[in-house]
């Protein structure tokens, strides 16, 4: 009988550990060193969560935002987009041999990111019109999943959708885990990141929102077929991110991740009240790149991901700044 009521007990006990409040207990975000930063997410998570608590957001507005680029991952030495931009143009080559005489084509089949870059918005844009226009969506993610699975980072050597962050990783699921609907809101293209964002961070492909070129309809031989043009919708960058949040989303977030001075109105959206009698708890988050060893270490005065203006108004803000260096135990996932 004793045996049998011990066994009784530790029943009770594995099914209590069974419970969901005590799975609560396994570390949410093992790749993050313990400090403020941790502490911060965690607290902000179960507060938003806690049933009855004073800082309760239903699950239908548990929105989280995060930009692509720089936060996700990696953006060196070029945005991946651009990379695959001029890797189509030199592909493509052959059947524009006016592009050896007209920039910024010239200076793309020559190698001089430089001058690429000195081309501006102008350029750039003509680049990805050139790259990404014309031809079938289809067709365009069918090119995407073709150079995802040949091409490799030129330091990281890995292919670029897995040069991704293992802690941002994380908290995508922990905030998963805990009722949020999780989003990418990108300067990035929309056509570009829906081939890869629902495999590489379980975001599907009608939650990304991104820089967008116009498309049109077409029946081609009997098949509805969507075309894209190289004519620029919306430039989801900077003041243009709340405005995709607005059009995509239709619901404000209340957690917002970014690296840059371009995510800094996508953070003010999320984070600032929008009256006294708005109390709804927000966060706002920055990813700091600080760590010239395992990852690369840049701000202000950078060409690719600025952050100077961000800085100031996480302070001002109490927004999270996450360093690198400081915060993450590990980087890129493990291959």
């Amino acid at each position: 009988m004793r045996f049998k009521q011990l066994g009784f007990i530790a029943a009770l006990s594995l099914s209590a550990l069974a419970e969901p409040g005590m799975a609560q207990t396994a570390d949410p975000l093992p790749s993050w060193n313990d400090g403020a930063n941790k502490t911060a997410i965690i607290n902000f998570v179960e507060k938003v969560t806690k049933e009855g608590g004073s800082g309760y957001v239903a699950p239908p507005e548990r929105i989280a935002t995060f930009d692509n680029d720089g936060t996700l991952w990696a953006e060196q030495p070029l945005y991946f987009q651009l990379i695959f931009a001029l890797d189509q143009i030199r592909e493509q080559a052959p059947q524009h041999p006016e592009w050896s005489t007209t920039e910024p084509f010239k200076s793309v089949l020559a190698g001089d990111s430089k001058a690429v870059m000195a081309s501006g918005k102008e350029g750039l844009m003509k680049i990805m019109a050139a790259s990404h226009a014309g031809m079938t969506a289809d067709e365009f993610a069918a090119s995407v999943r073709k150079w995802l699975s040949e091409s490799k980072h030129p330091t990281v050597e890995r292919p670029y959708n897995q040069v991704v962050y293992q802690p941002m990783l994380e908290l995508l699921d922990y905030l998963r885990a805990n009722g949020f609907k999780t989003f990418i809101v990108s300067g990035g293209g929309i056509d570009f990141m829906r081939v890869f964002a629902e495999e590489t961070y379980g975001i599907p492909p009608e939650q990304v929102v991104g820089s967008t070129l116009d498309a049109k309809f077409e029946m081609r031989d009997g098949v509805p077929t969507i075309v894209k043009t190289g004519d620029l919708m919306l430039n989801d960058d900077k003041a243009g991110k709340p405005v995709g949040i607005y059009r995509h989303i239709g619901r404000r977030p209340i957690l917002a991740g970014g690296n840059s001075d371009g995510d800094l109105q996508m953070l003010e959206y999320t984070t600032i009240a929008r009256d006294a009698e708005d109390t709804t708890p927000r966060f706002g988050l920055l990813v700091h790149h600080t760590d010239a060893k395992r990852e690369w270490a840049y701000d202000k005065d950078s060409h690719i991901g600025k952050l100077e203006q961000g800085l100031v108004e996480a302070e001002q803000r109490n927004w999270t700044v996450v360093d690198m260096q400081v915060d993450w135990k590990t980087i890129y996932p493990p291959q």
